[in-house]
């Protein structure tokens, strides 16, 4: 049993007398979201599927019952707690066609993207609480350090600075390989922010920040990077909204722990120690995790943006002009539900938890739809449907507000998958992390500009909705430039997006499909 893998041994059994021509397909391999091989007259094995351990035995009684017995154990560690009951109920049915279900990725995965993949969950759940801390905290360490709003939307600025240095770990990830640099960058950026449990002011703590944000966010484009040189090409968007899903519990978590910075003035910094808890399971599952395969098969390692030239423009405007609007919409609810709507600490956290839980069925959905229907429409619909919704939370009050922010998390959460996997896709191996760093500068400039911004004009006004309305031009434009410029990449492999990608034909496909 791997270290990072707890999944017990489960059993399907499926015996009686059943029409003799299903009773036909079942003593054939399967070929649906496993594919089988036949080792011995009615035993099979695993050939390709997400498992550590797979056997099914079929066999006809002496009195015409039929008894197929499978044993499996799924390679995907703790969500196997999850996944394990929905794929036996799969295991004993057998579908007249190859199809995965619902809850399954679009494209069949092997037994190695399943444990990436899994991997890379874990470390989103650490990212996720990493990222949203300072903006879920800063309106405490504001009072305790008597600082203005001003103040906090400069600084919620000033650590975005802090990308310069994803682009220095992206760029080595590029060159030396992205195991390595992911695992720096995730305990690097707990370290970090383990050492603000002891700033003494607004600047001290904001330099820090700078430091972790960057970190995170070289782990962050790390993470989607190793997950779209891994995945089948099918499949990408689908891994985007897991992984997205896995960030958003790690936040999660932070507004969980939220009430606990009511316990004085000081309290917040409790929050800050709990990436001491982080650092061993990180360490436990980076063991597992491999180099990427498509950074170890045959690529031009001199390969440049050059020829690129269009697709980065188009994903850097993209950056800056959503951010302009969702970086200070997110970074600033804290402020709008506790000064304009009177929420205390808890009933943040309450509002927070509630009405974002709709945005993850939002993301699961919306990533076998980009993965299967394609990315252009869905995520046009989630950047334009989200942003309007939000708005009109900011501009509304009492329960209203609580309708509008399920209705912008569950619509909004549709851009996540959709264009998210854009960044990974349309670049070379050699500069896919650094690339996606630079595009990553670009969105940062983009939600400072929203964040100083934002916080003048609320100060003007008064109230943050009219602020974040002129602020809503930006992806308006977006929503245009989706439906008009943005290229369809969904099921194409990223060698044919990227001709100078040649893989190398002694490593094992990344991808194994079926028509879903």
């Amino acid at each position: 049993m791997t270290p990072w893998n707890p999944s017990a041994v489960a059993h399907v059994r499926v015996e009686g007398r059943i029409d003799p021509a299903e009773a036909a397909r079942r003593a054939t391999p399967r070929d649906d979201i496993i594919r089988e091989r036949e080792v011995a007259p009615g035993r099979f094995e695993a050939d390709v599927g997400p498992f550590r351990q797979y056997e099914r035995r079929f066999e006809v009684l002496a009195d015409g019952t039929v008894r197929d017995q499978t044993t499996f154990v799924l390679d995907i560690g703790i969500w196997g707690v999850l996944f394990t009951p929905p794929m036996r109920g799969m295991l004993a049915r057998r579908p007249a066609e190859a199809s995965n279900p619902w809850w399954a990725p679009p494209d069949r995965l092997d037994a190695r993207a399943a444990r990436v993949l899994t991997i890379l969950t874990i470390l989103s759940l650490a990212l996720g609480y990493l990222g949203t801390l300072l903006t879920q905290t800063i309106t405490f360490a504001v009072d305790e350090f008597g600082a203005s709003n001003s103040a906090q939307g400069d600084t919620l600025a000033a650590v975005r600075i802090g990308i310069l240095l994803a682009v220095v770990i992206t760029s080595a990830a590029d060159r030396r390989g992205r195991r390595k640099a992911l695992l720096f960058s995730a305990l690097g950026s707990c370290v970090l922010t383990i050492a603000c449990v002891f700033a003494p002011n607004l600047v001290v703590l904001g330099g820090l920040q700078t430091l972790s944000r960057g970190c995170a966010s070289a782990m962050g484009i790390l993470i989607a990077v190793t997950a779209a040189e891994e995945m089948p090409a099918g499949s990408r968007a689908y891994a985007v909204s897991l992984l997205a899903m896995c960030t958003g519990l790690g936040a999660g978590l932070a507004l969980v722990l939220l009430p606990l910075a009511d316990l004085g003035d000081a309290a917040w910094r409790i929050l800050y120690a709990v990436p001491l808890l982080f650092i061993p399971a990180i360490i436990r599952v980076g063991r597992a995790l491999p180099e990427s395969r498509r950074f170890r098969a045959r690529h031009d390692e001199d390969a440049g943006l050059a020829g690129h030239g269009r697709r980065f423009w188009l994903l850097a405007a993209s950056a800056f002009l959503a951010s302009i609007f969702i970086a200070p919409a997110s970074q600033f609810l804290n402020d709008f539900l506790r000064d304009e709507q009177g929420y205390s600490a808890g009933q943040i956290s309450a509002f927070s938890l509630i009405t974002n839980l709709p945005g993850g069925a939002g993301i699961i959905i919306a990533g076998r739809l980009a993965d299967v229907r394609g990315r252009r429409i869905v995520g046009a619909v989630g950047m334009f449907g989200g942003v309007g919704f939000t708005l009109l939370m900011y501009l509304g009050s009492g329960a209203s507000i609580w309708v509008w922010s399920i209705l912008g998390a569950f619509i909004g959460a549709a851009t996540v998958p959709a264009l998210g996997v854009y960044g990974p896709e349309l670049f070379p191996t050699a500069v896919r992390g650094k690339a996606n760093a630079v595009i990553s500068i670009v969105g940062v400039v983009g939600s400072a500009t929203g964040l100083i911004f934002a916080g003048r004009l609320s100060e003007r006004f008064d109230a943050f909705g009219p602020a974040l309305a002129l602020l809503a031009i930006g992806p308006a434009l977006l929503t245009l430039l989706i439906l008009t410029a943005y290229p369809e990449t969904a099921r194409q492999e990223l060698e044919t997006i990227n001709p100078e990608d040649q893989a190398d034909p002694t490593e094992p496909s990344p991808s194994s499909t079926i028509e879903s």
